[in-house]
């Protein structure tokens, strides 16, 4: 194996992504630069494909411009607007309760910090590390199953979930690479390292990756 040289794999998977789609969150983003709207979105994003998650956003986003616009719609015309993502009817009761909270407890304000947003019904450490780094730009280290999934592939991490690999990152990656990591190995998650069948044969950073090792020496 040629070392694992995290500066020289950043490097290079930043220039391969740009030829990929830009993950939903950060998509809606770039398009809305609404941290309120960034967090519904990572939201709706939990166990669903973008492309399902990206057609239920922009139906919601018809009618729901700002927390309080949930208030004038029924749990079942939420449910019928992101249907079909994963778990709609849990997502549409937290997302017909947030403008309670976020008035109760954050005057109203989508909060920047992960420790707040874990107050927020619905909203998780990955859901509010995403939100911390894609709305706010600032330091946010959110791990999906394509993060934990590539990261050991590569054998920067040996761990066995998600949490244990937020952890693990948390401790190790350098601090300058957190904010633009998810999305760039999301993007390539979903089109190269893929978890079953990845095409290893055109992979940028196969000779730093642990399992192509693995693979030799069977």
């Amino acid at each position: 194996m040629a070392g694992f040289q995290i500066n020289k794999v950043y490097s290079i998977l930043k220039k391969e992504v740009l030829n990929f789609k830009v993950p939903v969150v950060d998509l809606i983003e770039m398009q809305t630069h609404d941290p309120f709207k960034v967090l519904v979105t990572t939201m709706l994003s939990a166990r669903t494909k973008d492309e399902t998650t990206l057609e239920a956003a922009r139906r919601l986003f018809e009618k729901v411009k700002a927390p309080e616009d949930f208030k004038n719609l029924s749990l079942g015309e939420i449910q019928s607007l992101i249907y079909p993502v994963g778990f709609y009817k849990n997502k549409a009761r937290f997302l017909r309760n947030l403008p309670l909270t976020l008035e109760n407890e954050f005057a109203g304000m989508i909060p920047q910090t992960i420790e707040e947003l874990i107050k927020i019904g619905g909203v998780g450490r990955k859901t509010a590390n995403l939100v911390v780094s894609v709305a706010f730009r600032k330091p946010g280290m959110c791990v999906d199953t394509h993060v934990h999934r590539i990261m050991n592939r590569l054998g920067y991490v040996r761990t066995k979930n998600p949490h244990e690999t937020e952890m693990a990152l948390r401790k190790k990656l350098p601090l300058k690479y957190w904010e633009n990591i998810n999305s760039m190995l999301v993007a390539f998650g979903q089109n190269t390292c893929r978890p079953i069948s990845p095409w290893c044969s055109r992979c940028p950073i196969r000779k730093y990756c642990l399992r192509s090792e693995v693979k030799k020496s069977r």
